[in-house]
């Protein structure tokens, strides 16, 4: 797999990958084998202290933090000093941007390379309140011609490159690196969640062919696009399974947990005929004794959950009408994370979406225990291939870059039909 950009480099052999979720925090332990990343430790635990993806109480999700953690370094008979994140909250920006170096009519080098994929430009322009996490090269062109894939051994005076560029909130993402600090493990590299969802479960002809990806979690939905071999754009909406739960528990006047038990074995975001007829028992809130218990239609449950999904893909679909990506990659869109488990919902998002749906799980990797191996793992999954793909290793920084102006919506339309149509 392709893959430009900060990677970190395996020096003891292994890798951890950490996703802290609404839900649920999760570490997976690998170290590099003959068919993709072997996984060696899992380790999952009920998320505390988080909530949209953002740490709200530092002591309870350290605690869930240390928990995961020490289960899969158990798991793997060995400790790790750092891990490798995946972000979902922080209000990620991303964009592309157009920038070019002069070459004076030589062959193209690697230290031209190393010139023009500096980010450090990029890192300067940054406002105070954000981080930058990636600079991937999309597209080269040489003298104004597009489609370069790779410009390494070819001549021209001018070489330009299209850098899909994603920031995220700072303050958020200190937040949970001081979270993990208290665990006494460092960060080894930062990874937007939706890039890493979609490299956990997409194989490589989606990546080339283009593809949209919704990961639905608990606390917030995340959308990548990718096309032809990278991606291309990322978002995040705040709206997710726990979303779906609150509105179980408030309808029916349940207690949280038994709305998650409701949800997971009755749910369904379609209606059928016989939901008249069939009945739920439901435990009211406050109410111990099993005979207080109500009996409700099914129904009434695809009522309330029906309207929070559909609201949820309106505002993916709002998002990718925004960006100017939403026709770039066709009709296929591969759903993942756990609330994607929910019935209906690929019927649903196919409709809303007029896509073609299937659902992500993890790829690419041996080890994962049958527990883990559902779409609500991909991230994690994700994470390990990230920091295991063998290209695209860290360009050192280097200075005389001449930027251009950020492309807009409407410019980056013009620039990927002029590039690829």
């Amino acid at each position: 797999m392709k893959m430009n950009g900060s990677r970190p480099r395996v020096r003891s052999g292994l890798v951890a990958a950490l996703d802290v979720g609404s839900t649920k925090v999760c570490c997976f332990i690998a170290k590099d084998g003959e068919l993709g990343p072997q996984i060696v430790g899992i380790g999952h635990q009920v998320s505390e202290g988080v909530r949209g993806g953002v740490v709200v109480d530092m002591d309870a999700a350290e605690a869930s933090i240390r928990a995961a953690v020490e289960a899969a370094e158990q798991m793997a008979g060995e400790n790790v000093s750092s891990v490798m994140i995946g972000m979902t909250s922080g209000r990620p920006q991303s964009r592309l941007v157009s920038f070019e170096v002069s070459i004076g009519g030589h062959q193209i080098t690697e230290n031209d390379l190393r010139k023009l994929l500096d980010p450090a430009w990029l890192d300067e322009q940054q406002p105070q309140d954000r981080r930058l996490i990636h600079s991937i090269p999309v597209s080269y062109a040489i003298d104004g011609n597009r489609g370069v894939r790779d410009p390494r051994g070819m001549y021209g005076d001018r070489l330009s490159v299209n850098l899909h560029s994603v920031t995220i909130s700072n303050s958020t993402l200190r937040n949970l690196e001081t979270c993990i600090a208290r665990c006494h493990l460092g960060v080894e590299t930062v990874v937007s969640g939706p890039y890493a969802s979609g490299l956990g479960c997409l194989v490589q002809d989606e990546i080339d062919l283009g593809v949209t990806v919704i990961d639905l979690g608990g606390g917030t939905t995340t959308l990548a696009v990718f096309y032809e071999g990278e991606v291309v754009h990322v978002d995040t909406v705040p709206v997710g399974g726990v979303h779906v739960t609150s509105d179980i528990a408030r309808g029916l006047s349940t207690t949280l947990s038994d709305a998650e038990r409701i949800k997971t074995l009755y749910g369904n975001t379609l209606a059928s005929p016989s939901d008249d007829r069939e009945v739920i028992k439901v435990h009211l809130v406050g109410e111990d004794s099993e005979h207080e218990a109500v009996q409700v239609p099914r129904s009434m449950l695809v009522g309330i959950i029906q309207p929070r999904v559909e609201e949820t893909f309106e505002l993916v679909r709002s998002r990718l009408e925004a960006s100017g990506f939403d026709r770039l990659t066709g009709r296929h869109l591969v759903l993942t994370g756990g609330a994607s488990q929910l019935t209906g919902v690929p019927e649903m998002a196919s409709r809303m979406l007029d896509k073609q749906v299937r659902i992500g799980r993890p790829t690419g990797m041996t080890g994962l225990a049958e527990a883990t191996d559902g779409p609500a793992f991909s991230a994690c999954a994700g994470l390990l291939r990230y920091a295991m793909s063998k290209g695209g290793e860290h360009l050192a920084p280097l200075d005389d870059l001449r930027k251009r102006e950020p492309m807009g919506p409407m410019g980056r339309i013009g620039s990927w039909l002029r590039e690829n149509f």
